[in-house]
């Protein structure tokens, strides 16, 4: 049965994603009623393709599988794709701050890996980061440490967005891998 109407093709395209998720925390919260306690179970999840993409979701229920499938589907609809250099590190040095959760995030040699704390490391895998070095300076709290860290990831610019916002090319905004200067600022040597 083919599907129609407005979302067809994105449920479709939904369904044929690869996406890996990794459940972050799971926290019982309790509600105090007259015939004693009733309990929840709050999920954090992390969602993406490996190949850049990258959502976070939580969900509230009752049972557990309930929350986790919320908070799945949640992450889902906030994908958010982040720019990678030769398609396993950061292009940059960033910061990130969300409440008191403030992050350091430093792109890395090959063969570095992942060194980053629990919910961090959570969002690098999912996203196919292979080398990162990450710091947690604030809270430890996983919700502010994946939106800490999520700010910034999105606070990222590569090379060729930085080449179109300015109108040159690519070569102008890198230049030559070593140079500490651009080719067109170098000083001049005059001959003695």
């Amino acid at each position: 049965m083919a599907r129609s109407g407005p979302n067809a093709d994105r449920r479709d395209r939904d369904k044929n994603d690869d996406l890996v998720d990794k459940l972050v925390y799971i926290n019982r919260v309790a509600k105090v009623v007259k015939g004693g306690r009733r309990f929840a179970f709050a999920a954090l999840v992390v969602v993406g393709d490996t190949k850049g993409r990258v959502g976070y979701g939580s969900g509230k229920a009752r049972e557990v599988p309930e929350a986790i499938r919320k908070a799945t589907e949640q992450a889902k609809r906030t994908l958010v794709r982040i720019p990678l250099r030769e398609g396993r590190t950061l292009h940059h040095d960033v910061n990130g701050k969300f409440g008191a959760g403030l992050v350091v995030l430093r792109s890395a040699p090959p063969g570095t890996g992942i060194i980053a704390g629990g919910p961090m490391r959570a969002v690098f895998e999912t996203m196919g980061v292979q080398d990162v070095v990450a710091k947690s300076k604030g809270s430890n709290n996983p919700y502010n440490m994946v939106k800490a860290t999520f700010e910034a990831l999105k606070s990222l610019r590569s090379p060729r967005m930085i080449a179109a916002k300015r109108g040159k090319k690519v070569a102008d905004i890198v230049g030559r891998r070593g140079d500490a200067v651009p080719r067109d600022e170098a000083p001049i040597q005059e001959a003695s």
